[in-house]
């Protein structure tokens, strides 16, 4: 299997895993409330997002173009909601904010990893209703993810301090850390979309996609 298989084989699956998250998510929502979603969908959560570690494995090994730093920071992230928030304190999860940050995970991702795959496997003639849910949608999505990560942070505070002081303080200064992260990480999509749109009219592949 050469490099190129390899990506579009997982970008795939990550994509169809994340859409089943997301039909998970739109038919537990209005069965069960949101009280009660991290029942049906915090695990399955859990595992489809720690595959996403590979993305950083990609990254060092120079088969993605991708930056670590950011990689590193994003996936590291969600990885600290998922298994030490989330599975350590379930109860936070019954807040709304555990559904609107899987919402906005897995719009997100979907929208993703299927630009990623379809950028491989077509040579990069990408659709652009396709480029333009890249490029766009992170400006709702990326608040909404991050405003709903900070909520269930914040929420385990009490919890996590009668687990350990010093995990709470750790809690406390990723919290703090939040603001400038979600600075660096929107900035970084808001250049990504202006280098990608100022470009996307030079390039003869446009036409073919429409």
């Amino acid at each position: 299997m050469s490099v190129k298989q390899y990506l579009v084989a997982y970008n795939s699956l990550s994509a169809f895993l994340w859409l089943c998250v997301l039909g998970r998510l739109i038919i537990l929502f209005p069965l069960v409330g949101s009280k009660f979603v991290a029942g049906g969908l915090a695990d399955f959560t859990k595992y489809v997002q720690t595959l996403a570690v590979l993305e950083v494995v990609h990254s060092v090994l120079g088969l993605v173009k991708s930056p670590i730093v950011t990689t590193v920071i994003q996936i590291s992230s969600r990885l600290l909601l998922v298994w030490g928030v989330v599975d350590l304190f379930p109860e936070v999860a019954q807040n709304v904010a555990f559904s609107t940050m899987v919402l906005a995970w897995s719009v997100t991702e979907v929208v993703r990893y299927s630009y990623y795959a379809y950028n491989l496997l077509r040579d990069k003639l990408v659709p652009k209703g396709l480029v333009w849910l890249r490029y766009n949608a992170f400006y709702v999505l990326y608040p909404l993810g991050a405003g709903s990560e900070a909520i269930l942070a914040f929420l385990s505070l009490d919890r996590a301090q009668e687990l350990s002081a010093y995990y709470a303080l750790f809690l406390k200064v990723v919290l703090l850390i939040y603001p400038p992260g979600f600075y660096v990480m929107y900035t970084h999509m808001i250049k990504q979309r202006r280098r990608v749109f100022k470009n996307i009219g030079k390039r003869p592949d446009v036409k073919k996609t429409q």
